[in-house]
């Protein structure tokens, strides 16, 4: 078989992300926010003067902003097949 009757082998590699992938990112991102909002809960009891503010500012404006970050969807990124040439591989050769 010479160069030019090589089949043409395609690679999918290059193929989006599936949806529960998706889904899983944005659910990590939003526990992410949430576990930094339960830590400035928990920083209120044990800090005083600005930072007791910045905290509680955390943990009043954290959940609007996890929950629009996670509700936030990716468009659909479409995938590309692209050929790739084997290589050539004597000793699979038929007939010889």
């Amino acid at each position: 078989m010479g160069e030019s009757e090589r089949p043409v082998v395609y690679t999918v590699t290059s193929a989006r992300s599936s949806t529960t992938d998706n889904q899983a990112e944005r659910m990590r991102r939003y526990l992410t926010m949430m576990g930094i909002r339960v830590g400035c809960f928990a920083l209120l009891f044990v800090t005083s003067g600005w930072m007791r503010w910045v905290c509680v500012v955390g943990a009043v404006a954290l959940p609007y902003f996890a929950v629009v970050i996670a509700n936030a969807v990716r468009p659909p990124q479409q995938g590309r097949v692209e050929p790739v040439t084997p290589p050539l591989d004597r000793t699979r050769q038929l007939g010889q």
